[in-house]
């Protein structure tokens, strides 16, 4: 059975805004990871928090997912984005950030 995916802020938006060939692909694995599977090119993202990863998709440019998986109700997608220089520009880190942060939160919530 696949997790429902949960979007913070303006991730999806965001994500409708790429281009049709990477958000094909974006969806694609954001539905593996739904399945509890790995995407086919990721990497953890431990400085925006605990569990939290980055789906990398390289079409016509790089596009990126950022998401946590970790709990058993949801995928919740933190952010996306497209990336254009080598580094993960600190703003879309800090984004990231914030929203797991709050996300946190909200699960500690009664």
């Amino acid at each position: 059975m696949l997790k429902q995916v949960i979007w913070l802020g303006d991730s999806r938006e965001n994500m409708k805004g790429f281009p049709q060939e990477p958000r094909r692909e974006a969806g694609y694995q954001l539905e593996r990871v739904q399945a509890g599977k790995d995407p086919s090119d990721w990497k953890p993202m431990p400085s925006v928090g605990l569990g939290v990863r980055e789906i990398r998709v390289r079409e016509g440019g790089a596009y990126r997912v950022i998401y946590v998986a970790r709990f058993a109700e949801a995928v919740y997608v933190l952010h996306a984005f497209q990336k254009k220089a080598r580094k993960t520009p600190g703003p879309d880190v800090e984004l990231a950030r914030k929203r797991f942060r709050a996300l946190i939160q909200e699960r500690k919530q009664p």
